[in-house]
């Protein structure tokens, strides 16, 4: 089971979902267009988050940037 996610939401409610549902998150990326790419610790938590959000998981190959770098602390 992939811990990665295609999501049709914003990068915002995706945060505070994985928060309200104790899903920890370990990369959290835009998508070129529109949506976020979601990559959860582990593969227990991102099935929780398909089942919620199923509707909104995108089907197929997405787009995503060449590289992204998240903003942190450094």
């Amino acid at each position: 089971m992939s811990r990665a996610i295609n999501l049709r939401l914003a990068e915002g409610h995706v945060r505070s979902e994985c928060e309200r549902l104790g899903i920890a998150i370990s990369a959290l990326e835009p998508l070129p267009s529109g949506g976020t790419h979601l990559v959860c610790v582990t593969g227990a938590g991102a099935e929780e988050f398909r089942l919620h959000y199923a509707a909104d998981v995108v089907k197929g190959t997405v787009k995503r940037f060449p590289f992204y770098r998240s903003p942190g602390p450094w």
